[in-house]
């Protein structure tokens, strides 16, 4: 083992897995870890570069199937250290979840079962009334038509995703861990591999430097297959996101709510501390920018940075208002963005040592669950990479390429909202006009 933390470790991917794994090996004595990203921490084309993400807690259970044993495990993890880490504890706020939908289909199929599986007591939300009385009055003003669903009121919650990337990067720096960060320097375009081609042994950024590493670890979510081969394990996917300023006066009202979520329709969290905007998200399947490769003529889903969110996801997002908070419905965005993970087949994670690269771990496929797991993240890629990780969740978490075979890239994986199928960018002819400047992000050359 004092080998194994001796050795040089490098990490392709800074955002919210690339954090928790550099963080999580540096407390565990590892002395030689080198992060690559190409924008200072946190990027701004990070998912979890964002003020506010869901949270759920888990609990020890004995008498969980398999699958949903490791989602519990997961959350169980996570859930020390959002209550009790010292780097994570102060961003998680235990308001309570509101979950509903409207549409049929959704109720049957994830406010039911979600019901059935919680341990929380939730109190069942069936009229508008109910509703609006989950909230301090004046803020849900809303009709909730068809709207069916329940109030976790302990149990679940949100946390302060960017604060949380930020002392993450800060503490993995205080131990010891390096960063080469730009878009040149930071930029990994390719993986170095062992004449034979049988192991990887360091990576090339876009300078030219070439960097060795004993251990190298690859989780630069969704931009992650356009440096290894994943067999269709990962599928590229945005989802769409907005702000509106609130008034001084709203934001001292609207301070700790419980996150309001539709299924189908979307959700939002109580303002940011710092500027006082409302973020929301309409719920959909998901869009994909859907590309042919010229050489081989085989599609895939390529990701881009826009600070602007198609058309159609503002009045989806807006009609999500006028159901529960008309009266700031049509104020205009400050704020808009695209935000990308990576689906796997069976949106479960893919964390495990590449079967032909044995230097090679693979942390990717956060499915849209990766943020609440943060903490979780660094310690299941450490025992992945130390061959430690626990037998359930190493079998759901391994390299599946048997999954993959004849993949549906258009597959909507049980997500509802939108048109009920998945967008495609290539079609997307009209963008809201906000958010260009923020964070120094300019236009998009799509």
């Amino acid at each position: 083992m004092a080998f194994l933390l001796q050795q040089s470790v490098l990490i392709i991917g800074g955002g919210t897995w690339g954090c928790s794994t550099a963080l999580q090996l540096a407390r565990q004595g590892y002395t030689n870890i080198t992060v690559f990203d190409q924008s200072p921490i946190p990027s701004p084309i990070s998912a979890g570069n964002d003020v506010n993400k869901i949270m759920e807690e888990g609990a020890p259970s004995d008498t969980d199937t398999d699958e949903r044993y490791v989602w519990n495990r997961m959350h169980q993890i996570a859930t020390e250290a959002w209550k009790n880490d010292s780097v994570f504890r102060s961003f998680y706020h235990p308001t309570g979840f509101i979950m509903a939908a409207s549409q049929d289909s959704a109720q049957h199929e994830l406010i039911d079962e979600y019901i059935a599986g919680c341990k929380d007591k939730v109190r069942l939300l069936n009229t508008a009334e109910e509703f609006r009385a989950t909230m301090k009055k004046g803020i849900l003003t809303g009709d909730f038509p068809n709207w069916k669903g329940f109030f976790r009121e302990s149990g679940a919650g949100w946390v302060f995703a960017r604060g949380a990337l930020e002392a993450t990067y800060r503490e993995a720096s205080r131990l010891g861990v390096r960063w080469v960060i730009g878009a040149i320097e930071g930029s990994v375009k390719r993986l170095l591999y062992t004449g034979d081609g049988n192991d990887v042994v360091g990576v090339r950024t876009a300078d030219g430097q070439e960097h060795k590493g004993d251990r190298i670890i690859l989780c630069a979510g969704a931009n992650s297959d356009q440096l290894l081969d994943f067999q269709r394990q990962l599928r590229p996917t945005a989802w769409t996101l907005a702000h509106i300023q609130l008034t001084d006066g709203e934001r001292k009202l609207w301070k700790d709510l419980p996150v309001l979520f539709n299924v189908n329709l979307g959700f939002f969290i109580e303002p940011d501390a710092q500027n006082g905007e409302l973020k929301f998200v309409d719920e959909h399947p998901g869009y994909c920018n859907f590309v042919k490769d010229p050489a081989t003529g085989v599609e895939k889903s390529i990701p881009f940075a826009k600070h602007q969110i198609p058309a159609k996801s503002e009045r989806d997002a807006r009609q999500f208002l006028r159901e529960t908070v008309p009266h700031i419905a049509d104020r205009p965005f400050s704020f808009a963005r695209i935000c990308w993970d990576a689906d796997t087949p069976d949106r479960q994670f893919l964390i495990d040592r590449h079967p032909k690269y044995k230097s090679l771990v693979v942390a990717v496929g956060g499915s849209g669950n990766g943020f609440m797991m943060m903490p979780a993240i660094g310690v299941a890629v450490q025992q992945a990479l130390e061959g430690k990780l626990e037998r359930r969740l190493k079998h759901a978490f391994r390299w599946r390429p048997e999954t993959a075979v004849d993949r549906d890239w258009r597959d909507t994986q049980h997500r509802h909202g939108g048109d009920g199928t998945i967008g495609d960018f290539q079609k997307v002819y009209a963008w809201t006009h906000v958010g260009l400047e923020r964070e120094g992000v300019g236009k998009s050359n799509l």
